[in-house]
């Protein structure tokens, strides 16, 4: 026999029945109102308060908080508040109060009287003057771990509690907060890492700009720096003086980071100010010692190599501050080591840097960065200095330019733990007052169009004839030419005959070089590689047959900084 319940009694169920089911259509339209104001809001505090505030009013709640953990403190902060009396910014440990204990546990925490709570932190009360009766406590879960809580006090009732259908909507609306937090959170991070990427891209092209300009080739110093990462701690310039001196250098900054890149544009910097007018690279060693002492994050330093070649005399004055041994590699084949003479710039104060002075006469001089000597193989073998020597030895019959170029391309095979840095200077040049003695012997602008490529060929096979290359040399610079413009029609300039093609052909010495330039947009040299010969597919063997027929394919850096400039060589047969 059932019991009957009593009609106020029955009324009283329907009546709690149809206020749940009215908070939980509420909740969802909120949810969605919500879900929609995080998505689209760009000041997440602000709108977390707007979303506090709508929460607390659903719930018929006194007062709302929300709390988000401190990831260097592990502490509760307040974020967002609602009240009379509000506590954004207030700080609880996450051991202490109801909310640490919701956020520890990551389950909704309900306490119908603080009285009966050891848990609950008075600290709040105390210091906001509110009186709690009852409290409401979800997390804002996200992933494993919660990002924080939302917190409730105090039900506009003649009790004050909350019932256990207040804890449900709490529930799900704390989610999607915790979701818009961790999206915003996500969102602010993805910016940070573009601003850093682009910053870091910046920092990169300022340090490339750092280095010497192409200087026509060939020139009795040649220099090549790879950078491992993005930015480079390596440096080397060539500054030619007047009375046919060059003064050069090569350096390596200690560390990696922004740090070593502020402290290499540095003393590229003053470098290139003081090479100027000081020629005794002792000297001014010693004066950027001073300077990098004084200025330079503690611990930093700089191993560096400075010089001034002069060339009618084939004398070089040297000066190295605790940089890795330069190498002379002579005429008849041997290798002597000229250690460095004192410590790197940067440790302590001193005097000038004690210099060595070397004649060529005909031999030729490699200065580099540890890198290029650390690189591995596949089995962890360094490169050393006996490699070093290996790859200059099997090198030497090609031009100077051509010399640097095969070395730095054998190692940038191996594995690169460092920075690597080459800088060659020869001793046999064609070289006047360090000025390359260079006869031009052609030069054209002509349209970017394909009915223009015969005229080119002529000219290019009359003007190498001239200078009494072999049929067969002719017949190569003839084709690496009509294949280098064709790309520039087809690829550079897409087929548009409106752009224009600059070429010079000079003769240097025994060698032809060749510059090709373009004024359609910029390209990444390091995209314009050859594919795979095994591939089979057609186009992109261009590439593949220009290299073969001539030593040496390069694209530089336009004097002018517009468009792009190919520059060849081939050794007069």
């Amino acid at each position: 026999m059932s019991e009957a319940i009593p009609e106020p009694a029955m009324s009283a169920v329907k009546d709690s029945s149809h206020l749940a089911s009215g908070d939980f259509a509420g909740a969802f339209a909120l949810l969605a109102e919500m879900t929609q104001g995080l998505a689209e809001s760009l000041d997440i505090d602000a709108t977390l308060e707007r979303a506090l505030e709508r929460i607390v009013a659903h719930l018929d709640a006194v007062v709302g908080s929300l709390w988000l953990i401190d990831e260097e403190t592990e502490d509760l902060v307040c974020r967002a508040s609602v009240g009379s009396r509000p506590i954004t910014g207030m700080r609880l440990p996450l051991t202490q109060g109801v909310v640490g204990r919701c956020v520890r546990d990551n389950r909704c925490a309900t306490v119908l009287d603080v009285e009966k709570d050891s848990e609950f932190a008075r600290e709040v009360d105390e210091q906001s003057g509110f009186v709690t009766r009852s409290i409401l406590c979800a997390p804002l879960s996200f992933s494993v771990r919660p990002l924080g809580a939302i917190q409730i006090v105090n039900k506009r009732s003649d009790d004050a509690c909350f019932s256990e259908s207040d804890i449900h909507p709490l529930r799900v609306l704390a989610s999607s907060a915790a979701l818009a937090i961790a999206n915003a959170r996500m969102a602010a991070a993805a910016v940070d890492h573009e601003r850093v990427r682009r910053e870091l891209e910046l920092a990169a092209e300022i340090q490339q700009n750092l280095l010497p300009s192409p200087l026509p080739r060939p020139f009795p110093i040649h220099g090549v720096n790879v950078p491992a990462r993005s930015m480079s701690g390596d440096f080397f310039d060539i500054l030619p003086l007047e009375g046919g001196r060059i003064a050069f250098c090569l350096g390596d900054v200690s560390g990696k980071g922004m740090n070593a890149a502020l402290l290499m544009a540095k003393t590229v910097s003053l470098y290139r100010c003081l090479a100027k007018t000081i020629d005794r690279p002792g000297r001014l060693l010693s004066i950027l010692n001073d300077e990098i002492f004084e200025t330079a994050t503690r611990g930093m330093f700089v191993t560096m190599v400075a010089g001034v070649y002069e060339t009618r005399a084939g004398r070089i004055r040297l000066a190295n501050a605790g940089h890795e041994p330069l190498l002379r590699h002579t005429r008849s084949g041997e290798f002597e080591a000229i250690p460095a003479g004192a410590p790197p710039l940067g440790i302590a104060r001193r005097g000038e840097v004690p210099e060595t002075e070397v004649q060529l006469d005909g031999d030729s001089l490699y200065t580099f960065s540890d890198g290029l000597t650390e690189a591995c193989s596949k089995t962890g073998e360094q490169l050393g200095s006996k490699g070093l020597q290996r790859l200059i030895a099997r090198s030497t019959h090609l031009s100077l330019a051509g010399r640097v170029d095969a070395i730095i391309g054998f190692v940038k095979g191996l594995e690169l733990r460092d920075d690597l840095t080459l800088l060659a200077i020869c001793g046999d040049c064609d070289c006047v007052d360090g000025r390359v003695n260079a006869e031009c012997v052609l030069a054209l602008r002509i349209a970017a169009s394909v009915d223009q490529l015969r005229k080119i060929r002529e000219a290019v096979r009359e003007a190498v004839e001239s200078c009494g290359c072999s049929a067969e040399c002719t017949a190569d610079v003839v084709m690496a030419v009509d294949e280098a413009c064709q790309n520039v029609i087809r690829h550079a300039y897409g087929g548009d005959p409106g752009g224009a093609i600059e070429l010079m052909i000079e003769r240097c010495g025994e060698d032809l070089v060749i510059s090709l330039r373009d004024f359609a947009r910029k390209v990444d040299p390091k995209k314009v590689k050859p594919r795979d010969l095994d591939e089979i597919r057609p186009g992109g063997l261009g590439t593949h047959l220009i290299r073969e027929m001539v030593d040496s394919a390069d694209f530089v850096r336009p004097e002018s900084g517009e468009g792009n400039l190919l520059r060849m060589v081939k050794r007069i047969r």
